[in-house]
């Protein structure tokens, strides 16, 4: 997982001991809220430097650090972007 996908997390929730872990349901936790759901994907934009299709995505895309990871970060060829 991204450090700085990790950072922006612990950022915006202060009140978390630990990071998520990567099963975590980060949208039923309120740990990726609608209010910083585009900052969010900017940030992923950022960070893969590739655009994000606001048009593609799902919430089941952002519901997890591993769906994340999956869906945005994994290896191009190797996650469920490749296969869109």
């Amino acid at each position: 997982m991204n450090d700085r996908v990790i950072e922006w997390i612990m950022e915006k929730n202060p009140h978390l001991a630990e990071p998520p872990g990567r099963d975590d349901d980060l949208i039923e936790g309120r740990l990726i809220d609608s209010l910083a759901f585009l900052e969010f994907v900017y940030l992923l934009e950022e960070v893969t430097g590739a655009a994000v299709d606001l048009g593609s995505i799902t919430a089941e895309d952002f519901r997890s650090l591993g769906a994340i990871e999956t869906r945005f970060l994994a290896p191009v060829g190797q996650g469920a972007e490749a296969a869109r």
